[in-house]
């Protein structure tokens, strides 16, 4: 969404980005619908903590084998701090909202983090926005509103939760592409995942229980997925501007509305249906018009 790159950054590759980005969103759609499973039983602090620690242990034989082990050095601890910090506090806001709301609808109010992104960007990167910009970010946001039915005055909480959760995600999105002009994709996952696993552990102060075995399994599970999809959004964001590729986060509305039909019985009103086509058009109407 905006028109020139921040110094020192990579040439962009829009085109690999968008489709590692929309293969990102296929796998932590996946992770979403796991995550409502486990969450009827477990703890949202403890689901963020396990989903955190899980991912971390499949990490470490990954980068072992390919040799990411020897190339950890870093200049921006403070970046990947940044980056940890806000992806947990978001985290944690999207998995509690998968928790009290159909699957779709989470996925659905996470989709303002395209229109926060360029906002992110022009406060932090000093990337400029274009009229285009502005008019498809404000057509967004009443698409979302649409979603929130606050047309109706009874805007849920648990909606507030997620749009929050989308502006942190934004500042972490950014974030990754701050670093990437010298941060390789298996060197910003690393540091998320162990940043990510020590600030989620202090959320155990307000776990009721530990998982048991089986539940285990489901966080490695998710653990896995994350990963993947990690790998492929952070290496999208690298390759490509927030603003370019930022639109093909709606993939996962797709998949989040088909595993919340399969599992659930979730299906989308008629107000839902209204904003998620603002929300894609306007995406979508922003990108052509660049």
């Amino acid at each position: 969404m905006s028109a020139e790159r921040s110094a020192g950054a990579p040439a962009d590759q829009p085109l690999r980005g968008a489709l590692l980005l929309i293969l990102g969103e296929g796998l932590l759609a996946v992770m979403a619908a796991l995550i409502k499973h486990v969450s009827e039983t477990l703890p949202t602090e403890m689901i963020v903590f396990g989903r955190n620690l899980c991912g971390l242990l499949v990490l470490m034989p990954i980068l072992v084998a390919s040799g990411g082990i020897r190339d950890l050095g870093t200049r921006h601890l403070g970046l990947h701090f940044i980056r940890g910090f806000t992806g947990v506090t978001a985290m944690f806001c999207f998995f509690f909202t998968i928790a009290h709301i159909p699957l779709a609808e989470a996925v659905l109010v996470k989709m303002t983090v395209p229109f926060f992104l360029p906002l992110v960007a022009w406060l932090w990167l000093r990337d400029r926005i274009s009229v285009h910009t502005w008019i498809a970010i404000a057509l967004g946001f009443v698409g979302v509103g649409f979603i929130m039915r606050a047309d109706q005055g009874n805007v849920d909480p648990v909606m507030l939760v997620a749009l929050a959760g989308a502006l942190i995600m934004s500042v972490a999105k950014v974030s990754i592409r701050r670093m990437a002009a010298s941060e390789p994709a298996h060197r910003v996952v690393f540091y998320f995942s162990l940043f990510a696993t020590v600030i989620s552990s202090s959320l155990l102060l307000r776990a009721e229980r530990w998982p048991t075995g089986t539940e285990c399994l489901w966080l490695l599970a998710i653990g896995l997925v994350a990963i993947g999809g990690q790998f492929a959004m952070t290496t999208a964001y690298q390759l490509a501007r927030p603003g370019q590729v930022g639109v093909y986060n709606y993939a996962a509305v797709v998949w989040a509305a088909l595993l919340g039909w399969l599992f659930w019985g979730e299906t989308l009103v008629l107000s839902t249906l209204l904003g998620t086509l603002l929300i894609i058009g306007a995406g979508v109407w922003n990108l052509k018009t660049r």
